[in-house]
């Protein structure tokens, strides 16, 4: 008898997690395929196009050549940039050395990770997390250690419990702000407690994905790195595809201690080398043009987030808060565990969410994935016809439950 084929896969892809938003997204355009209209609130991307000037930088920059192969560590013309927006925007100086650009900030995850951690090494997730986080640690051979925090606190973990989780094998702590899944903010005494805290630990590095920097409504985005504690010992990650609707570019960047970005460089060279010519000279031009279409998208962010804010709040039974940046609302959906409706029984947040594109045909993540089995999120990266449509379904589906 022949040998199952899934027996000789490698472990590492046998024991990781599918992402749960791609899933929820194939999910829902499966059921879509079979004449439903769907809405789907679980990917978390703008409904926005690119910027034009932003298209029009890719367009001459094809024109005038810039075809080739890229130096793995990003453009010169892009670092530069960069280092200018990391020095106007965050009070960081970077040289362009240790500035390194690659196919997406999880692939600047991804080479950190890879860069820093032997086997059994930890590393201090603040929950709720990106679903990726946990993920990208276990595949370089690290331990997550999840430090959460609830809706009660506005999802954000205080330095005190940091303190508490660190043990003589953290080598990383790993969070977002504004964060993706809850929108979260943390202020800038909340980082400065946090770094108190790391800074006697010299083996610590602080990587702090920023790349919701651009969608935050407190009009004060802070970084850790800037806290000259910890400034030599923090991985800021940053993007385009949230701030600048560039998802489909690919292009991520961090700016690192030059030991890490060195290691971050010779990782990438084995597994991707640069990114794409073009879409770097486009990417400059984002950082150092026009950033009204950024502020417009903001504001029509904002806009929605209050809409959906007030709209949620009136179903019985969901606990929302106020999330001060990103497009996500996560939702504690705990009221509703154990009640039933035909078929379904919700045990869970995946039965939830399961129940909703089933019954109301809304695809939304669960919050298991984010390290928040209570929880539930959407994205209101939506047009508000969408939007208040999809809360009038999820508010009858809700309404079946007892």
């Amino acid at each position: 008898m022949a040998m199952a084929t899934t027996a000789l896969l490698a472990q590492r892809i046998q024991q990781m997690e599918e992402s749960a938003t791609i899933k929820m997204a194939q999910m829902a355009r499966d059921l879509a395929e079979q004449g439903h209209q769907v809405i789907s609130l679980s990917l978390g991307e703008p409904d926005f196009d690119t910027p034009d000037h932003i298209k029009e930088a890719a367009k001459k920059a094809l024109d005038d050549g810039y075809t080739k192969y890229t130096p793995v560590p990003g453009l010169t013309e892009l670092r530069k940039a960069i280092q200018t927006k990391f020095k106007r925007d965050n009070g960081l100086d970077f040289d362009l050395s240790q500035i390194v650009v690659s196919n997406g900030a999880k692939q600047s995850i991804a080479n950190i990770c890879m860069s820093l951690l032997d086997e059994g090494d930890e590393v201090v997730i603040l929950a709720p997390y990106w679903v990726s986080y946990s993920e990208i640690v276990k595949l370089a051979g690290g331990v997550p250690v999840l430090v959460s925090a609830g809706i009660e606190d506005d999802y954000k973990v205080s330095a005190a419990q940091v303190e508490a989780a660190i043990t003589d094998r953290t080598r990383i702590l790993l969070f977002s702000s504004p964060c993706n899944p809850t929108g979260s903010v943390y202020t800038k005494e909340e980082l400065k407690g946090i770094a108190d805290v790391i800074a006697p630990h010299e083996q610590i590095t602080i990587i702090s994905d920023e790349i919701y920097e651009y969608i935050n409504f407190t009009g004060a985005h802070a970084s850790i790195g800037a806290f000259e504690n910890v400034k030599d010992r923090t991985v800021t990650v940053n993007g385009f595809s949230k701030g600048f609707a560039m998802t489909g570019w690919r292009l991520g960047y961090i700016g690192a201690p030059q030991w890490i970005a060195s290691a971050c460089a010779k990782m990438q060279g084995q597994f991707t080398s640069g990114a794409t010519a073009f879409g770097q000279m486009a990417a400059a031009q984002a950082l150092l043009g026009d950033m009204k279409p950024t502020e417009d998208m903001k504001a029509a962010f904002l806009k929605r987030r209050d809409m959906m804010i007030g709209a949620l709040g009136q179903i019985p039974g969901m606990k929302v808060n106020q999330p001060q940046g990103a497009f996500y609302i996560f939702p504690d959906i705990s009221a509703y565990f154990g009640k039933k409706a035909g078929s379904y029984t919700i045990n869970d947040a995946n039965d939830f969410c399961e129940y909703l594109l089933a019954e109301a045909h809304v695809a939304a993540v669960t919050g298991e994935a984010f390290g928040a089995p209570e929880c539930f999120r959407i994205s209101y990266a939506a047009s508000e016809a969408e939007l208040k449509e999809a809360v009038a379904r999820i508010a009858e589906a809700v309404s079946k439950l007892s």
